[in-house]
């Protein structure tokens, strides 16, 4: 079993930056790829950035690229996800979640793929 808390969640000004982390514990491996999704008011969940097992590849949603920078720390066993230049739209609770598919050498962007959730942060974003 993994475990998964995010942190780092708060409001920010338009145009501010944060930064999410996501530190697992439990029955932990550094070769689950990682996943950030987020979920507005109403909206589905959607994908957000992740990560795999070696940090050589990362994949970004179109609304969020260039802005989101996803990494990972495996000897701390956490991921992080920094925002920058954020905007109302980018209001969510964001949760982190683990591919528990070893060396996995692609990013998912399905929800379904991945089995280990956290409990979401709240990012909310004023203009």
């Amino acid at each position: 079993q993994v475990q998964l808390v995010e942190s780092g969640g708060g409001l920010v000004q338009a145009g501010g930056s944060l930064t999410l982390s996501c530190a697992a514990s439990g029955r932990t491996s550094s070769n689950y790829v990682m996943g950030w999704f987020r979920q507005a008011p109403g909206k589905e969940r959607e994908f957000v950035g992740g990560i795999n097992w070696s940090g050589a590849r990362t994949s970004y949603a179109d609304a969020v690229k260039g802005r989101f920078t996803i990494s990972r720390d495996n000897a701390k066993n956490t991921v992080y996800l920094q925002m920058k230049s954020l905007k109302p739209e980018d209001t969510a609770v964001y949760y982190c979640a683990a591919d528990s598919a070893r060396l996995l050498a692609y990013v998912p962007r399905n929800y379904g793929e991945y089995d280990y959730w956290g409990q979401g942060t709240q990012v909310t974003v004023s203009s």
